[in-house]
């Protein structure tokens, strides 16, 4: 869960996207497993109780389009690129789907080594009301 703003620029590419996720509400479908997930040896939701990502630029080309800014984890902000999927506008509801690869190192979350993958793919389904 979280809350965000999104503002639709005539130019597609000045657009711009700032989101905030409750880390709390990570869900894998095992909660022992979201447990873990929560605590200290991974997101520490207790003492970064947020995710935060701020887009920079929006580039399109005519196979993709390509969100690039930055996110924030467990207090450490790194560059992110987000590849987006279909964007879809229905009245006053936008829904948008991406993709993003993050190395969870870089944001120092680096307990379990061996035992949870470095290099995380992550699914993005966003829907934004007006």
């Amino acid at each position: 869960m979280g809350h965000g703003r999104i503002t639709v620029a005539d130019r597609a590419e000045e657009s711009l996207v700032h989101v905030i996720m409750e880390a709390g509400s990570f869900e894998s479908g095992n909660r022992q497993r979201d447990d873990h997930v929560r605590s200290s040896d991974y997101l520490d939701v207790a003492r970064h109780p947020e995710i935060g990502f701020r887009s920079q630029r929006l580039e399109r080309s005519d196979a993709d389009a390509t969100l690039y800014g930055e996110l924030t984890v467990c207090g450490v902000t790194q560059p992110i690129a987000v590849t987006l999927g279909t964007v879809a506008h229905d009245g006053k509801r936008i829904t948008a789907n991406g993709t993003a690869t993050i190395d969870r190192y870089a944001f120092g979350i680096t307990k379990a080594k061996g035992m949870t993958v470095r290099h995380l793919k992550i699914t993005l389904e966003v829907v934004a009301h007006r």
